[in-house]
């Protein structure tokens, strides 16, 4: 697939239409019921309002219900035919792994230390490559639609209207299997959808479905990514009939042994922590959370493993260990380890420590493709349950990715990895969350909110597929950071990834990123430009006027106390030597190699102490939590996160006067 012209395509006709469902039972006679005397590719190029009301006639599905499974799958984006982060097509995720899997090769994105303990290190274990011998029907329902269509399956990767029939078909034959009648009453396809999930258990089916009939009932309007206009109309009184679920014969999960909400389909599927070899045990730590650390922090991943090796792998003493998995296709969720335990999943001990690690099933990561709304959505709920239940803020400052978390030493800094990337849709997903970016100042803040427009805003990466090659356009999360207000201008450094050379333009090069939601102090502002704060230097992105890039903002900022040129900048916050009891080393502070420089301000994200968990045995009595009394404040330093000791900075609000106290000697004034 690779090579293809997918964003030369032709722009699709935006068409605004006033309702979704249409009566059901007339064949179109422009489209043959067979692909022998079919449409050809020209005639399949319409828009995607009419392909939907196409399929649906064509097929006999009510066209409410297409819509509202295109929905829960892709939000209608056709992605101009690339594959979703688990091998899924088109508004429809019709699902083809060894086409994707060959097409987009995965390299990975780091090779650090999970546990990211300079006491304790633990040998880097690298995601396995995904085998495509044995693929489960999951990864392989694109081939299912080729067969009731007739379709090649080139065709139904690449046009959406294609794609379309082909879920049509799909969603047919599910409701001819439950011997149910092709019925124009919606109501009566809850069980066809439910199975178009693919789960295999019944309380995942269900979610699925109840949230395909949620947004049937609620209607939805979006603009795609192909710049069309749909509106799916609301259905308020639309009561599904729920009893075919039965009729699927999916296994039960048991409902208790999780910490989740009600709201996900959630199964424990505990990680071992086991002794192994000689003088080693895994996969994680056990711990007394929030009684003996308080947790602060979430952190998102990818897997970088299909679903089943994912599973496989949780399940190895000798491998790694994060606390929940949600597979992509269907937002099931699998919790491995006890929130109150500690796993290795962030690289940063600190972090790991002080968070709940969230892996996101996603073994195409390379091509930083997409990810299904239903995966967003369950993923948003339990995010907002374990917020909750911790007190943690729901910010970017607290909900992390794994792209934010610092190195805790110099030398960590090459190796930390960077899903989720820059495809990840933060504005979305904070959406979901309830708590959505917005202004809180007036135009002239000193601190701004990261915030461009997702789908049209489109930087150019490189080594999707492979290495060097520009990437597909595509909509993403993040501003790219230059020297100067010019966009031929040299990007920003970042010493610690690349020393004096200039960070490049490669979609797991994190060095000249600032992604939605992170805030910064505004440097500088220049006609259609902006400057901020970055690595010790300044960082412009475009930011021109009436398609902002980024949300004026209130909050605190940081800056070198008076007399202190540099102050140092930390991946970790250390408890002070004398906290230390007898018998524990104490961690040597080891400053990253950047530094806060006079002048400069940064965000802060919150105040914490010193602290480390030592914990290098199997027996967990004798772990150890050291609390120092030394202050930090956690500041949104560059892509990731840092940490300053409060003894070296003064605070402010943005909003009060402030005059640099000079010249910064690295980085401009």
């Amino acid at each position: 697939m690779r090579g293809t012209p997918h964003n030369a395509r032709r722009p699709r006709k935006v068409v605004t239409a006033a309702t979704a469902t249409v009566a059901v039972g007339a064949l179109l006679s422009a489209l043959s019921p067979l692909p022998a005397a079919g449409a050809t590719s020209d005639e399949r190029d319409v828009p995607l309002r009419q392909a939907f009301r196409n399929a649906a006639e064509r097929h006999h599905v009510p066209e409410s219900v297409l819509m509202g499974v295109a929905y829960l799958e892709s939000r209608w984006d056709t992605h101009r035919g690339l594959p979703s982060v688990t091998a899924g097509y088109g508004p429809m995720h019709l699902t083809d792994a060894r086409s994707a899997i060959t097409d987009f090769p995965r390299r990975g994105d780091g090779g650090d230390d999970p546990r990211g303990d300079v006491g304790r290190p633990l040998t880097d274990v690298g995601p396995p490559t995904a085998d495509t011998r044995a693929l489960p029907p999951s990864l392989t329902t694109l081939d299912r639609a080729a067969g009731l269509t007739g379709l090649r399956a080139e065709e139904l990767r690449e046009d959406p209207a294609a794609n379309v029939e082909g879920g049509a078909a799909l969603l047919a034959q599910a409701q001819k299997s439950l011997g149910e009648p092709l019925s124009s009453d919606p109501a009566s396809w809850y069980g066809a959808v439910a199975r178009y999930s693919g789960a295999d258990d019944s309380a995942t089916a269900s979610v699925f479905a109840d949230d395909v009939f949620q947004v049937i009932r609620d209607g939805a309007t979006r603009t795609t990514d192909d710049g069309e206009t749909l509106t799916l109309a609301a259905h308020p009184g639309l009561a599904p009939d729920t009893s075919r679920l039965r009729s699927l014969g999916l296994r039960t999960v048991p409902a208790d042994g999780t910490e989740c909400p009600r709201t996900i389909a959630c199964e424990w599927l505990p990680a071992p922590y086991e002794e192994y070899g000689t003088d080693d045990y895994g996969n994680h730590d056990l711990a007394d959370r929030p009684h003996d650390q308080k947790i602060d922090y979430i952190v998102v991943h990818d897997t970088e493993a299909t679903w089943d090796t994912t599973l496989q792998l949780v399940q190895k003493p000798d491998y790694l260990a994060w606390h929940y998995s949600i597979r992509s296709a269907d937002g099931h969720v699998d919790q491995h380890v006890r929130t109150k335990d500690v796993g290795w999943h962030a690289g940063n001990w600190y972090v790991n420590a002080k968070s709940v690690g969230i892996e996101h099933e996603g073994f195409l990561t390379d091509p930083g493709t997409w990810y299904t709304e239903a995966m967003y959505r369950a993923s948003a709920r339990l995010v907002r349950y374990l917020a909750r239940r911790n007190g943690i803020p729901l910010d970017r400052q607290h909900i992390l990715g794994h792209d934010n978390v610092p190195g805790p030493t110099p030398a960590n800094i090459p190796g930390m990895h960077t899903d989720p990337g820059p495809y990840w849709d933060w504005a979305h997903y904070f959406q979901l969350l309830g708590a959505p970016f917005r202004q809180t100042a007036g135009p002239g803040s000193a601190l701004v909110t990261i915030a461009p427009d997702y789908v049209s805003n489109r930087p150019v990466y490189t080594g999707c597929a492979t290495a060097g090659d520009t990437c597909p356009s595509r909509g993403s999360t993040a501003v790219r950071l230059y020297t100067e207000p010019r966009e031929d201008a040299p990007l920003v450094k970042d010493t610690g990834l690349h020393g004096d050379a200039p960070s490049t333009t490669g979609v797991n090069d994190t060095g000249a990123r600032a992604s939605t939601g992170q805030q910064f102090a505004v440097a500088e502002r220049r006609g259609d430009w902006t400057a901020i704060w970055y690595l010790g230097q300044k960082a412009w992105f475009h930011d021109p006027r009436g398609h902002r890039a980024a949300l004026p903002a209130t909050g605190l900022l940081v800056t070198p106390k008076k007399g202190r040129g540099e102050v140092p900048v930390y991946g970790r916050a250390y408890p002070e030597a004398s906290a230390y009891p007898a018998g524990v080393p104490v961690q040597p502070e080891a400053p990253l190699p950047y530094g806060l420089l006079a002048g400069q301000s940064y965000a802060v994200g919150q105040v914490t102490r010193g602290e480390y968990y030592r914990a290098v045995t199997f027996d967990a009595s004798q772990h150890v939590v050291v609390r120092g009394e030394q202050r930090y404040y956690e500041i949104q330093f560059g892509h990731r996160v840092a940490w300053v000791k409060a003894g070296d900075v003064t605070l402010r609000p943005s909003w009060a006067p402030f005059s640099p106290a000079g010249t910064s000697p690295r980085g401009g004034a």
